[in-house]
């Protein structure tokens, strides 16, 4: 249903109109940027040549430490599709000169308009994700990134190839400026059409005051960001993915050339691989998550990067070069296949770890300064880029090392980042060992559960049949649920890890620890005052025999110091599981199934004046059925 959901984007007006105005500009801006960097290289001198390109690619990302906090400001301040528009017919001003400039053979206006495309790149940017939450739902937000991710790819990747391809005709007379010319043009054109078409999308913060400081501003909208580890962080793994792309991408010619012995279709067809890959990936991400922003796809992600990184290097340093540069001599060697195949799954690994990423921070970034927040993402992509040119810089012309082993440093300083990252939000490691239980041992259905309600206090009160009942609960519902469990429950090796990152409650009885209980009650009832989702079993230990045990009285006890809606909930199918009491003690024998058939139903809300303990189990036990 997810799959076909992201597909069905395509045909909608809420999405395909931004779709293709997106992909137009990815692809024009890298039509323009190869054009003049191929034209440079050709037409001057190699030190020359190679001092001009290092500006040019200076030039373009210079504007994004300029102008991107102003960019998001103005995106929060007004209507986001009006401001698109503005920013294409921008483009098609910028692409006007930009023809002039080449037939001028001016290199200096040539550079010139590649800032000024910079510019409006800069711009573009806060308002292309900022957009996405308001024309999509939530459930719906991964696959629609999945899209853009995959748009942006494609059309830097053919904006490159077509770019560079027109370039070399403009050597053979004035044919090659005019297609030239008339390919940034139609792009620019086309994607101002396209923005007429992307529904209003009202600005959020309205009577926000524009400050024109780009450092004042940027150090105040990075730290509302560091508030909220979550995003923060979100962004830093972002940005260690552009500065990982950006080193792939700049070496690649390099790698072809000097590691492997091919020409310029051999650099095309890697380029097309990873790029391909990086497609693939998106999209199966939307497949995995099914509508969920799913963060456990990040670490898997994270640590296919590093594999297959390192694979690749592998690959690379034991690949004897050819002797003839040619596709078809590339693709009869031995050792082509394993370079293509590392390639292709560094695209779908990137793919993977980058779309949960880029939908959690748009998720849960306050909608009035959600933009702003995009800008400094925007930013520090831009200083992480720089950096991926430095550390190339350093380690290829300083250090000497090869391109192989460049690739190794990458994979390895991937694992290190990651693990940073991870350690910082270890809800990224709870989600991945969620995602996992529920991917392998269990194929977890869902009745009922729009009705839980989308914000505000809530309790869930739910029968309790397994060690892993909270795990399969909180990988169901989308709203994160803080659990009350049993303390000894709370406490089990690697288990305690997940719950601890939920801020569960952990609770026992008076008896064994009158002040442990008593603090558990008093975290309950602020957690609640918070606005939070908690779940309690009620039946305050596991099942013995399968059997729903009767409801304790602690949960009317939480009711009457704070009422609140309660939703009933049942597990079904976890009885006789690895993790279940049956035939003895649980986590003593060996599974015995994997992929078993488990369901999660939720009924309709209580009232807290309703929700009796003996009203609840009635209740649970209907949802459940005869299905332990």
């Amino acid at each position: 249903m997810a799959h076909r959901t992201q597909l069905q984007l395509l045909t909608s007006r809420r999405f395909l109109p931004f779709f293709l105005t997106q992909f137009l500009g990815a692809f024009n801006d890298n039509v323009y940027k190869n054009a003049l960097i191929v034209m440079i290289a050709f037409r001057l001198m190699e030190s020359e040549a190679n001092a001009l390109i290092n500006v040019a690619a200076g030039l373009f990302i210079l504007p994004f430490f300029l102008f991107s906090a102003s960019a998001g400001q103005l995106a929060d301040k007004y209507d986001k599709s009006r401001l698109i528009r503005l920013i294409k017919l921008g483009e098609i001003c910028i692409g006007a000169l930009g023809v002039t400039a080449l037939y001028s053979g001016s290199n200096i206006f040539c550079l010139a308009v590649l800032f000024l495309l910079g510019v409006q790149s800069a711009f573009f940017g806060p308002v292309k994700y900022a957009i996405l939450p308001q024309h999509l739902k939530r459930s719906e937000l991964v696959g629609g990134n999945a899209l853009v991710e995959m748009g942006t790819f494609v059309g830097i990747l053919t904006g490159t190839i077509v770019g560079g391809l027109l370039a070399g005709l403009t050597g053979q007379g004035e044919n090659g400026l005019f297609y030239l010319s008339l390919v940034i043009m139609g792009a620019a054109t086309l994607g101002y059409l396209s923005s007429r078409r992307i529904p209003m999308a009202p600005a959020p913060a309205p009577n926000l005051r524009v400050n024109p400081n780009p450092l004042t501003q940027t150090k105040s909208i990075l730290a509302k960001t560091a508030k909220t580890p979550s995003i923060f962080y979100a962004i830093i793994g972002i940005s260690w993915f552009w500065l990982m792309g950006a080193a792939y991408l700049t070496q690649i010619p390099s790698f072809t050339k000097n590691v492997l012995g091919g020409d310029e279709s051999v650099v095309t067809l890697l380029l097309c691989i990873f790029t391909i890959g990086i497609a693939l990936g998106s999209l199966l991400c939307e497949r995995l998550s099914n509508g969920h922003i799913e963060l456990g796809l990040v670490p898997l992600g994270a640590a296919g990067l590093t594999i297959t990184g390192i694979a690749l290097s592998a690959a690379g340093g034991n690949f004897v070069e050819l002797q003839q540069a040619g596709l078809e001599a590339f693709l009869n060697r031995d050792g082509a296949f394993a370079i293509l195949t590392c390639l292709v799954l560094i695209g779908i690994c990137g793919g993977l770890y980058i779309v949960p990423l880029y939908a959690m921070m748009q998720d849960r970034s306050a909608a009035e300064i959600r933009a702003q927040i995009i800008s400094i993402n925007n930013i520090l992509n831009a200083l992480f880029m720089v950096v991926s040119a430095l550390l190339g810089l350093f380690f290829l012309n300083v250090l000497e090392v090869t391109i192989p082993q460049f690739f190794l440093v990458i994979a390895l300083m991937n694992a290190a980042v990651a693990i940073f990252v991870f350690t910082r939000v270890p809800e990224f490691a709870m989600r991945l060992l969620i995602w996992m239980l529920s991917h392998t041992m269990y194929r977890v259905k869902h009745e009922g559960l729009e009705q839980i309600p989308a914000q505000g206090p809530a309790l869930i009160a739910c029968n309790h049949v397994s060690y892993v009942d909270a795990l399969l609960l909180a990988g169901a519902v989308r709203r994160p649920i803080r659990f009350i469990m049993y303390k000894p429950i709370y406490e089990i090796p690697v288990l305690h890890f997940i719950f601890r990152t939920g801020r569960a409650i952990p609770i026992c009885s008076r008896l064994q620890d009158p002040k442990g209980y008593e603090m558990a009650f008093s975290a309950i009832e602020q957690g609640l005052k918070n606005g939070d989702l908690l779940c309690i079993f009620p039946e305050g230990q596991l099942t013995k025999d399968g059997e729903l045990q009767p409801f304790k009285a602690g949960i009317e006890k939480i009711l009457e110091r704070t009422p609140v809606p309660v939703i009933p909930m049942a597990l079904r199918g976890l009885w006789g599981s690895f993790f279940s009491h049956n035939g003895g003690q649980a986590l003593t024998t060996w599974p015995q199934r994997f992929w078993s058939k488990v369901s999660v139903v939720a009924g309709c809300p209580i009232e807290a004046t309703d929700a009796k303990a003996q009203t609840l189990h009635e209740q649970v036990l209907d949802l459940r059925g005869e299905q332990r």
